[in-house]
């Protein structure tokens, strides 16, 4: 399986941020608007992806909600039809929570390095560093650590949890169930199910 190490932080300054990674990266960035779609799953996070284009992206990944540099391991299965699919996944395993952002990449030499503007949270930045085969978890963490302060980002600013998870903290998501109905009102799902989940993705997690 696929994996990144990564990091995400809250951005005070979009602009200056956007012109550090800008400086890096040599180039503006590219924009990119995404729909995700959580899905209710009994490990890791299951997500489907709409990049507003006609074409989406299902998304499984597993990490750990801890601050700094992470492991995410994660698998990808492009789609032609993300709206039949959103439909077919909410109906079997309910849906957990949207969340929908612009995002600007840059690449910065092994690693993707996004500027997101998140409806109901704000703007934030993420890191991932594509690890190579050869490549160790601690020396993908290094490039990631290099980076946080090329960018300077203060460990202050550092968040666990993917923007599902903050958004359900803010109490901006309703949960549902295949069920028709709120988790509460159904004993299938154990109290674990109902909680925050514990991470990322590809070409944008």
């Amino acid at each position: 399986m696929p994996s990144n190490v990564e990091i995400k932080a809250k951005v005070s300054d979009p602009v200056e941020f956007a012109q550090k990674a800008a400086q890096l990266s040599q180039s503006e960035g590219t924009i990119i608007r995404q729909h995700d779609t959580f899905f209710t799953c009994s490990r890791g996070r299951l997500k489907l992806r709409d990049l507003k284009n006609g074409s989406g992206q299902l998304i499984f990944y597993e990490r750990p909600d801890t601050d700094g540099p992470k492991l995410s391991r994660y698998s990808i299965s492009p789609t032609s039809d993300p709206q039949s699919l959103q439909t077919v996944l909410s109906d079997a395993l309910g849906v957990k929570g949207e969340v929908r952002k612009e995002r600007r990449l840059f690449l910065i030499g092994q690693t993707r390095v996004h500027l997101d503007t998140v409806e109901g949270l704000g703007h934030y930045m993420e890191l991932e560093v594509v690890m190579r085969p050869e490549q160790t978890v601690a020396e993908g963490q290094q490039v990631a650590e290099d980076l946080m302060q090329q960018l300077s980002i203060s460990k202050e600013n550092l968040v666990t949890g993917a923007y599902m998870d903050l958004l359900l903290t803010n109490g901006d998501i309703k949960q549902t169930h295949p069920c028709n109905g709120e988790y509460s009102e159904c004993n299938t799902h154990s109290t674990e199910s109902r909680g925050i989940n514990n991470q990322s993705t590809h070409l944008t997690i």
